[in-house]
């Protein structure tokens, strides 16, 4: 397991199903998986942030500290903001595969919903002689199409 994974398996271990906040010491972080303080600021910005459901705040100094806050937008709210603010017109596979992770986690879309749509947006269905940036837009619109029938799956 790679250092990034351990450090995001950790926080999330300590939020738990029971706390939606966590506070942390950057440097005792960093310390205790014997790595630089940037590799802890790496996990932060790239799977704690707001599209994945976080917002995390950063005190710096001697008495500095981490904050991260699991916001909790469950339904038709998280469905729309991922559809407007976080898709946009062009999606990286990355992304796809976080947002992903994102609602299995949630509990948004079931494992199963979740594999599908992983193996809808992979570079093997995407394998079609088109430019990288037109892989990205449709990857986006198959994106939106899957979240919009998951968001309507409760109306059924």
């Amino acid at each position: 397991m790679r250092i990034s994974d351990s450090i995001e398996s950790f926080i999330k271990n300590m939020l738990g199903e029971d706390s939606d906040e966590v506070e942390l010491k950057r440097n005792e972080l960093a310390e205790y998986f014997g790595c630089a303080p940037s590799q802890i600021n790496y996990v932060l910005a790239t799977r704690f942030s707001p599209s994945q459901g976080y917002l995390t705040e950063s005190r710096r100094g001697g008495g500095g500290y981490i904050r991260i806050v699991r916001v909790v937008e469950t339904g038709p709210q998280r469905m729309a903001y991922l559809v407007r603010d976080r898709i946009g017109d062009s999606l990286s596979e990355e992304q796809a595969q976080r947002i992903i992770a994102s609602l299995r986690e949630s509990g948004m879309a079931s494992p199963e919903e979740a594999d599908l749509m992983s193996a809808a947006l992979s570079p093997k269905a995407l394998a079609v002689p088109l430019s990288p940036e037109m892989k990205a837009t449709l990857r986006a619109r198959i994106m939106k199409s899957m979240i919009l029938t998951l968001a309507n799956k409760g109306n059924r």
